[in-house]
């Protein structure tokens, strides 16, 4: 069923300590079980299942529990060993986990959603399963009595979700590139904000209550960092991935943000460093720099008797500069450049050796990623995708052995 590869790390880089192979089709989720060597996974075959470790260092099913519906997402709270899962029909099933993790007993059905679940979160202190799905809404159901509380409606399908247990706000992506902010009542709920910045579908959320950052990944390959805390509209803009950010963790602790791709890109982010916001881009008729007309500029281009040039802007500076006047590549990780992107030549001279030092780790996964879960106490990762294979890496060289301080290795 499963393959230990080494137990050990032997470089700064992701260690693959195991990999899980045995779902018929896509495992849409997989969560480390806190303080147990056990995963338990979610998959298109219709199967939830409880992996636990053998002495034999191998991963076993102790649960294999068949559904009604292909799985989508799924959210578990170990404390109370609940676990919520999604489903494509819309519902949303309740199950509890047996200590020794070899049983799991329904609980009940939630008819959250008339489409594929998305994400879930279970609030224990407020008693509510909260869901986004492809019928473009978000819901909240009380887990005592069964009863819907609320929904809210989008424009397109909601995708990924992140909620504040203090505050009850709900963060909400959804396909048209937009992030919703939501303050959840008993009954109600309000519009606080929406976030708009990405070029594509939202893929991915996470907050973080204490420094109050929230983290987007896109189909547009990028990520962006919003201070909501600091109430003053800052962004910052990540880009490294080759692909579809699929999964997102900020480690609080160490500063760092792990961000996974659907081609299997693995990033580590520095966030420990003072970074600048990449600027706006400007508008203009003509080339900032020399002053050509751009091609829709019909009058200088009469005027001066020559023929339009195409519009760029400078990564750097913002400015609309033609192809002569940002003939240059440069990385700028300051501002979340980690590869080459086009940039003005007054900019390009502007940036040292030094600007261009790398602020981000970048490693293959090997396999398709759309989710990632950690266990940042013992400082693993989950991976699983659409090529049914889920695998458990050692984060600890990339992340930090600070991550593991207080924990008895295993």
């Amino acid at each position: 069923m499963a393959a230990e590869i080494h137990s050990r790390p032997q470089s700064s880089r992701p260690a693959l300590l195991s990999k899980i192979e045995g779902h018929q089709d896509a495992v849409t989720a997989a969560l480390l079980i806190p303080k147990e060597d056990g995963v338990i996974t979610a998959s298109e075959d219709r199967t939830i299942r409880v992996w636990l470790k053998r002495d034999s260092g191998q991963y076993w099913p102790s649960i294999y529990h068949t559904m009604a519906s292909p799985c989508s997402a799924m959210a578990y709270h170990h404390d109370s060993r609940r676990v919520f899962v999604g489903q494509d029909n819309g519902a949303v099933m309740e199950f509890h986990v047996s200590e020794d993790f070899n049983k799991m007993n329904f609980i009940k059905t939630y008819p959250a959603h008339q489409n594929r679940v998305s994400a879930i979160i279970f609030s224990l202190a407020a008693e509510w399963v909260i869901s986004t799905g492809h019928d473009k809404c978000v819901s909240w159901m009380c887990t005592r009595s069964g009863n819907m509380l609320g929904r809210h409606f989008f424009t397109s399908w909601a995708s990924c979700l992140q909620y504040d247990f203090d505050t009850q706000y709900a963060f909400v992506g959804d396909y048209s590139g937009q992030i919703t902010l939501l303050k959840l009542e008993q009954n109600t709920c309000s519009v606080i904000t929406t976030l708009k910045g990405h070029e594509g579908s939202i893929a991915c959320l996470w907050w973080d209550p204490i420094q109050r950052l929230l983290f987007s990944g896109a189909s547009d390959n990028s990520i962006i960092m919003w201070d909501i805390g600091g109430r003053k509209g800052r962004t910052l803009l990540l880009q490294g991935h080759h692909d579809r950010v699929q999964a997102l963790c900020y480690l609080q602790l160490t500063r760092q943000l792990v961000s996974c791709s659907s081609d299997g890109g693995i990033a580590v982010w520095n966030m420990d460093v003072s970074r600048e916001e990449a600027p706006q881009w400007l508008e203009s008729d003509s080339c900032q720099k020399c002053e050509q007309p751009f091609f829709w500029n019909i009058k200088q281009m009469w005027d001066t008797k020559t023929l339009g040039l195409r519009q760029h802007h400078c990564r750097k500076c913002g400015q609309a500069v033609c192809g002569r006047c940002s003939s240059k590549r440069s990385s700028y990780p300051v501002m979340g450049f980690e590869f080459q992107v086009r940039v003005c030549d007054s900019c390009y001279d502007s940036i040292k050796d030094e600007d261009r030092t790398s602020l981000a780790t970048f490693h293959e996964g090997k396999h398709n990623i759309s989710h990632m879960s950690m266990d940042v106490a013992r400082g693993l990762m989950v991976t699983c995708g659409t090529d049914r294979i889920v695998k458990i890496w050692d984060m600890t060289p990339v992340v930090g052995c600070s991550l593991a301080a207080g924990f008895a290795p295993r």
